[in-house]
């Protein structure tokens, strides 16, 4: 339990749990139990992106609810689902759980327990913040990482107060007012980086709460290679001018 949070409180709180998942058949059930283990109490909802093996049927039979997209829309498109699922059915707590195993559920609910709390109106699990018994320097970035990373992490500090040092993170709970500004069509392709210049520029309560992650299961980082370098240009430019740009560059790519 959080600190000060009463369990009935906690109860009372609508929360629910979303997780993006994409041809994730193998990886769902492990993901889905180890979250019933530690949130019991909360909804969740598989938002399928398309995917062409059984991630659906398997979402169903883990007692998740499904929202299916008919074709690959990709994870930018999931993420504003998941939230505006959340909006759509006036959850009060929303959270985002990777469907890869990455994100231990454990994490979560540490994250949920301090938006219940009312302590923030978004909690970002971060591996690159210590304190509350984490270690710093735990997590061993590649060179590429390391380097987008420190950027970001720069380029944040002019738009949420206290800078994020995990920018691209997509561990989250968030309150019904964040919730609403995550679940607008992203444009970059970084969506979580665009979500927080969203609550920066909102003067939300916006906070890294550290976590441990695991090896990601398959695919690839956004900020890996190449990726790296041309994703923390178009991105810094963005954080730079603020959704704004991000605006006027959707409707002149339509």
């Amino acid at each position: 339990m959080a600190r000060g949070l009463d369990r009935s409180v906690a109860i009372a709180v609508r929360t629910l749990v979303f997780i993006p998942a994409w041809n994730e058949e193998d990886n769902l059930p492990g993901v889905l139990g180890e979250l019933r283990g530690e949130l019991p109490d909360v909804d969740v909802v598989v938002v399928d992106d398309g995917s062409t093996d059984a991630t659906a049927d398997v979402a169903r039979q883990g007692g998740a609810e499904v929202l299916s997209f008919g074709h690959n829309r990709g994870l930018r498109a999931a993420i504003a689902a998941g939230y505006g699922y959340g909006v759509e059915h006036e959850y009060d707590v929303v959270g985002r759980l990777d469907a890869d195993g990455q994100h231990p559920a454990a994490e979560l609910r540490r994250l949920v327990e301090r938006v219940q709390a009312d302590e923030l109106d978004a909690a970002v699990g971060s591996r690159f913040v210590s304190g509350d018994g984490y270690e710093p320097y735990r997590y061993k970035p590649s060179r590429e990482r390391a380097f987008g990373t420190a950027v970001l992490r720069r380029l944040m500090r002019l738009r949420v107060h206290g800078g994020i040092a995990d920018a691209t993170s997509g561990l989250y709970a968030v309150n019904s007012r964040a919730a609403e500004l995550l679940s607008q069509p992203y444009t970059s392709g970084a969506p979580e980086v665009e979500g927080l210049i969203r609550l920066g520029e909102a003067g939300l309560r916006v906070a890294e709460v550290p976590v441990n992650m695991r090896e990601r299961g398959g695919g690839e980082s956004k900020l890996a290679g190449r990726r790296a370098v041309h994703l923390v240009v178009t991105v810094g430019a963005a954080i730079l001018l603020g959704t704004k740009a991000l605006g006027w560059w959707r409707r002149a790519r339509d």
